[in-house]
């Protein structure tokens, strides 16, 4: 039985960069930071006083006052850039079998502000006093839910958790839902808000965070000798996948083709990826096996180069295990470099940046890259946007607890 195929139809996200694909993909060619001092608290007692935040976002102008107070921040940033994808891929959802559409949403850490802020009234206030819509605001899936309630679609919905692999893990479940037949289009994406002074502490205390308060647009240096550590991002992004034919009869835009899809653990470390990078090379062959591709074709890679020493080396060494003597050939860099990281959500938002390279055929710089680190000795594309003619490209995501998820997109082509 042939394999479905799955397209990419539509696009949208709220990051750092831009509240939107546009503004997003040029700050992003033009190698400019989103990073900047902590706004949404008073970080003046944190060691790390800088984030990637999303700007001017106003939720009550998007859901009213009544239902703003009823969302967490990760579930208002889901369901605005999941309309925004929406309207993008241009279904009429009222000539749509809406029981053939899913959602999947996934975040590495969840819905943190409403426990700690029904925490802090349980101790102060007293139990009575916690907010009848404490639960359903911090449950996992509640963005997925809420999306799923906001446009009453039926099909498959779910959520998925594998830290800074999530996002990854999400596109590619989803594909897998549409291939097998349960769904012809698929809402995927990831969400995260987590930029809160105990999540700032927490990652701080670990030795996982830049400290570099007086240049923070430079803190996001992958790859680079002198990195000391990622910066903390928030944002959601989210793609509408969509099987082939559905997607041809209604006229739809393309942006690209889900090729493949590949998932492994490294079974080493809660915190630390194997050094060696032989499991995050696994998830890189899959998807390759997937793909029914061999390494020499892909083009471009976008790298999971969170800027943490560990990371960076280890997914060198992955890239080099997995292509062997064509890692010295594939140009590869992190849009980190720009956005800082999203946590659950940067798998989706670098498949969409990945998505428009394939269009532009425009390799994304890694920015602030000056001192090279003998250690990660490939090709990053350093500082400057490239043309490139682009067919197929890979993007790696791994996070804590040894989650290793990479995929690969395509441009369309008719067979």
């Amino acid at each position: 039985m042939q394999k479905r195929r799955v397209m990419i139809t539509g696009l949208g996200t709220f990051n750092p960069l831009g509240n939107d694909v546009r503004s997003t993909w040029q700050r992003v060619i033009h190698g400019e930071s989103g990073i900047g001092p902590i706004t949404l608290f008073d970080a003046g007692d944190q060691r790390t006083r800088f984030a990637g935040e999303v700007k001017e976002f106003d939720p009550v102008s998007y859901f009213g006052r009544k239902e703003t107070r009823r969302l967490s921040r990760s579930t208002q940033l889901a369901l605005a850039a999941a309309e925004q994808a929406l309207n993008d891929a241009e279904i009429a959802l009222n000539d749509t079998d809406r029981d053939r559409i899913g959602v999947l949403v996934g975040s590495g850490m969840g819905s943190m502000e409403p426990i700690i802020n029904n925490a802090h009234t349980l101790s102060s206030r007293g139990p009575q006093r916690v907010s009848p819509f404490f639960v359903p605001m911090m449950l996992a899936d509640t963005p997925a839910a809420t999306i799923s309630i906001a446009f009453s679609l039926c099909g498959p919905n779910m959520s998925v958790a594998t830290a800074c692999a999530t996002g990854n893990n999400v596109l590619g479940e989803a594909a897998v839902t549409i291939r097998r037949g349960a769904a012809d289009v698929m809402i995927a994406g990831g969400t995260e808000a987590c930029i809160l002074p105990l999540a700032m502490a927490g990652f701080s205390i670990m030795g996982a965070i830049s400290t570099r308060n007086e240049a923070p647009q430079q803190a996001s240096r992958p790859f680079d000798k002198d990195r000391d550590g990622f910066v903390v991002s928030e944002g959601a992004a989210m793609l509408i996948l969509e099987e082939l034919e559905h997607a041809l009869a209604r006229n739809a835009t393309i942006y690209g083709e889900f090729l493949g899809y590949g998932s492994s653990s490294d079974a080493y470390h809660i915190s630390q990826p194997a050094p060696d990078g032989t499991g995050a090379a696994k998830a890189m062959r899959s998807a390759l096996n997937d793909a029914g591709l061999q390494a020499d074709e892909i083009d471009y890679i976008n790298a999971h180069g969170t800027s943490t020493s560990l990371n960076d080396q280890a997914e060198t060494s992955a890239v080099k295990i997995a292509l062997e003597e064509y890692a010295y050939q594939v140009p590869i860099s992190s849009t980190k470099s720009t956005h800082g990281h999203l946590l659950g959500a940067a798998g989706a938002l670098e498949a969409i940046i990945c998505l428009k390279s394939l269009n532009a055929n425009m390799l994304p710089p890694t920015i602030n890259y000056q001192t090279p680190d003998p250690a990660c000795d490939l090709d990053y594309v350093p500082n400057n946007a490239r043309l490139s003619e682009l067919r197929v490209v890979m993007s790696n995501g791994f996070g804590l607890g040894g989650h290793n998820a990479t995929i690969i997109l395509g441009k369309y082509a008719i067979t």
